[in-house]
């Protein structure tokens, strides 16, 4: 069933959609009163809803469907700004459908790639376009945020965590394989993670030591060397196993 997010109260019994929501479920859809969705209101709960109107779109609140597709953990990313376009796209879109809260791009001592400044606000609205459409079709009740920091160390002052990583391939290489797993084994659920990845050439030494010294904790993604824009979503994904696949076997 298609889902929509609407920032609108829960209190609402009835609620117009807005022109680009309404413009989908009736032109692109072909819904009609009648028809059944599930939106999303500004609680991030999930509502079934029956179309009332057409023209202009509205939609009656049903019930709340009591579903909740949201990790565990809050985790935010850190990712070393890509040299193409098509690397944050990515990033984004799938991160979002992995489950990440906050996806965050800053530039390292290696980004061969820079924003400037009077694109950025541009940049980050199309990777939010993104990641809204993404948290739509994989049924999310929340959209992440995207956000853009011009160096390391703003972007790690800005997002404070619970549990900081950073995934270092060098942790890899000398045989470390636990790290990661015990950060993620002694998190509840409720808290909040944040994990650094470097761009295309990784994060220097100098970057890892400054985390280390702050409290970030180096963690191995396991034996092979994962691409800039394929780390994250490992990490996602052993998140995801560490906090609802595997919780019920601890």
């Amino acid at each position: 069933m298609q889902r929509y997010f609407i920032n609108e109260p829960a209190d609402q019994q009835e609620i117009t959609l807005p022109k680009d929501v309404a413009h989908h479920l009736v032109t692109v859809l072909r819904a009609q009163v009648g028809s059944q969705v599930e939106v999303v209101l500004a609680d991030h709960r999930v509502y079934l809803a029956t179309v009332t109107a057409t023209d202009p779109a509205r939609v009656k609140i049903d019930r709340d469907l009591n579903r909740d597709s949201e990790l565990p953990l809050h985790v935010t990313l850190l990712c070393g700004l890509p040299k193409t376009k098509e690397k944050p796209e990515l990033i984004v879109q799938k991160a979002t459908e992995l489950g990440a809260d906050r996806i965050v791009f800053f530039e390292s001592a290696r980004s061969i790639s820079h924003w400037a400044q009077n694109k950025q606000a541009k940049k980050l609205a199309r990777l939010q376009k993104i990641a809204d459409g993404a948290a739509e079709q994989s049924h999310r009740n929340r959209q992440p945020q995207v956000a853009y920091y011009p160096n390391l160390a703003t972007a790690l002052a800005a997002n404070p965590a619970d549990q900081r990583v950073v995934a270092w391939e060098e942790s890899a290489k000398q045989g470390e394989t636990s790290a990661l797993h015990q950060v993620l084994t002694k998190m509840t659920p409720g808290q909040s993670l944040l994990a650094v990845f470097g761009p295309e050439g990784g994060l220097t030494s100098q970057e890892v030591g400054q985390m280390q010294d702050g409290g970030v904790i180096p963690v191995g993604l396991g034996p092979r060397i994962l691409r800039t824009e394929t780390a994250p979503l490992y990490f996602l994904a052993a998140v995801s196993y560490a906090s609802e696949l595997a919780v019920t076997h601890r």
